[in-house]
């Protein structure tokens, strides 16, 4: 027990080892003069205590510091660690390098702060209560392109309450992006609170396109009200200016039908494909399309066309539109399943997507090579042995008797006497060969199941769809054409739990039971593709192969003594 809690300690020392003592990061990384940030700094606990910040006196004025704690409990482990928040107020613009912190034997990253003059506001003025600012870039968009809209509320004093609308213009699509920031500003010789929001606009046709102006509505909290407190204060509000677009139609020199004007955009290979293939194994490329500045919907659909010697088999495409806070980013990720037919050379078709750089001005083409991949021979399969259905074991060949002859004269009376005997020999010969049909069959009806398993080939079609299915990630049809191929062998299995019973220890009941875990339980579905695969690739193992019995005379033996 003993050497068992000390691996245990060790074990938990090692994991904690892993994860990093002391960590520093910036809640923003680029601010304006009379704006404020926050510094936190993270550490386990018992590493140390609170880092001395005083380093930080010459560039910022220290606006006081929190600390918290926060105790988690993983796989029964529990850690606790520390958090310390700083905030500051820059003295002057320029880059800000915030320095490393010691705590304990601990030390922290440095970090650089970015600090830009501050901006004239005509929107606001110093002395004003609350005031809203709005910006958006470009002001002179392409139709579709992103324009970053971010709008700014400052107020004073504390708010009981405050409803701020959302920008609208007609042929103008509007998205939230993000989390609202809060921070502390200073205009003139007067702090303000400040809520910043970003949005994202997309024209939907060209011209000039006005965004109305935004309107701020909320209640204050009154100094010089005693019932303040208890009251909804003082009404407040504040109003923006419009904001311009001249909305460009797309250039004159473009002439695809699908008009893409990102800031960026991705289009990439998902994993490798093989060098070499056999006839039959499906060959799997899957493609990312990313767009910074589109969502998914303005992007195009994935295609690309059957290639001599191949079937193709696209899969549902995956989509979705994600934002980092200022940025949208549509994607499109879809994979093709190629399943050659003939051996010799597959050429995977490549892929080519046009696209209008707004940063540059200009078209650019994101382009997938096509892949080449030798094609092998399909792997020989089990020779059929086993005879056609209906078909009857040919009887040992022996004399026929002459076919009788024609009417004529009366033969002679000792041919006449033989006759009978020769008639009745023919009829037992032909009574041995009805019994021994006869007993054949009964032996056919009696034990259908030690009949030689159905050719592979039957089964090729179930095997195929099982490779390509598990290639294409859909564990659910897998699992149909893996169960539809088994019975192809024994007709008695019903399920997974019964297939895996049934074959060989080894890697085909270990990716079963990686399966059944993916299905039924919630299991990580990494490399379980590669693995069914892998494994299913030469067939199935099955434990319980028919033993080929020692063939049965047909009759017994007529004089047993000289066996």
């Amino acid at each position: 027990m003993a050497l068992i809690a000390m691996t245990l300690a060790f074990a938990c020392v090692s994991a904690f080892a892993d994860t990093p003592a002391v960590r520093a990061w910036l809640d923003r990384d680029t601010i304006q003069v009379g704006e404020t940030v926050t510094l936190n700094v993270e550490a386990q606990a018992g590493v140390g205590t609170q880092p001395d910040f005083s380093a930080l006196k010459q560039d910022f004025n220290l606006l006081g510091t929190q600390s918290s704690q926060q105790i988690s409990i993983v796989n029964g482990v529990s850690q606790s660690k520390t958090l310390w928040a700083v905030g500051l107020e820059p003295k002057h613009e320029g880059r800000v390098e915030i320095p490393s912190f010691a705590v304990g034997k601990a030390t922290t990253a440095p970090l650089q702060l970015t600090v830009l003059a501050q901006q004239a506001r005509a929107q606001g003025k110093a002395g004003d209560d609350v005031f809203l600012e709005t910006s958006a870039e470009p002001l002179a968009p392409y139709v579709q392109q992103q324009v970053r809209y971010t709008v700014k509320l400052y107020y004073a004093f504390d708010l009981t309450d405050g409803n701020l609308n959302e920008p609208q213009a007609d042929g103008v699509a509007v998205q939230r992006l993000g989390q609202d920031k809060s921070y502390i500003a200073t205009i003139g010789a007067r702090r303000y609170h400040v809520v910043e929001r970003h949005y994202a606009l997309t024209p939907e046709r060209s011209g000039i396109v006005e965004v109305p102006a935004l309107l701020f509505r909320g209640n204050a909290l009154d100094a010089g009200d005693p019932t303040g407190f208890f009251s909804r204060g003082r009404a407040v509000g504040a109003r923006s200016e419009a904001v311009q677009l001249n909305v460009k139609p797309r250039p004159a020199e473009w002439t695809d039908p699908t008009w893409l004007p990102a800031a960026s955009l991705l289009l990439k290979d998902e994993g490798e494909l093989p060098g070499e293939v056999r006839v039959g194994d499906p060959v799997t490329r899957t493609i990312r399309l990313q767009a910074q500045g589109l969502g998914y919907e303005q992007l195009p659909e994935l295609a690309l066309s059957a290639p001599a010697g191949a079937e193709i088999y696209p899969d549902k495409t995956d989509t979705r539109t994600r934002d980092d806070g200022e940025w949208l980013y549509g994607e499109r990720v879809r994979k093709f399943a190629f399943v050659p037919n003939r051996p010799g050379t597959l050429t995977v078709p490549g892929l080519k997507v046009r696209w209008w750089n707004t940063a540059q001005d200009r078209a650019e083409t994101a382009e997938l090579p096509p892949r080449t991949i030798t094609v092998l021979p399909a792997a020989a399969g089990a020779p059929s042995s086993a005879p056609a259905a209906g078909q009857v074991p040919a009887a040992p060949e022996r004399a026929t008797p002459a076919p009788a002859a024609a009417p004529g004269p009366a033969l002679p009376s000792r041919q006449a006497s033989t006759w009978p005997w020769r008639m009745l020999s023919a009829l037992g010969f032909g009574l041995w060969l009805l019994t021994l049909a006869l007993w054949w069959w009964s032996r056919r009806r009696a034990s259908p199941t030690t009949a030689a398993p159905v050719p592979s080939n039957d089964a090729s079609a179930q095997r195929a769809q099982f490779l390509r299915s598990c290639s294409l990630g859909e564990f659910a049809g897998a699992e149909r054409a893996l169960i539809a191929w088994a019975r192809r062998e024994r007709p008695d299995v019903r399920n997974l739990g019964e297939l895996a019973s049934r074959l060989e220890p080894g890697a085909q009941r270990e990716a079963l039971a990686d399966l059944q875990r993916v299905r039924y339980a919630g299991g990580s579905t990494q490399g379980l593709a590669m693995r069914l695969q892998t494994a299913f690739k030469s067939g199935l193992a099955w434990a319980d192969r028919p033993v080929r019995r020692p063939r049965e005379v047909a009759l017994p033996a007529l004089y047993p003594e000289r066996e």
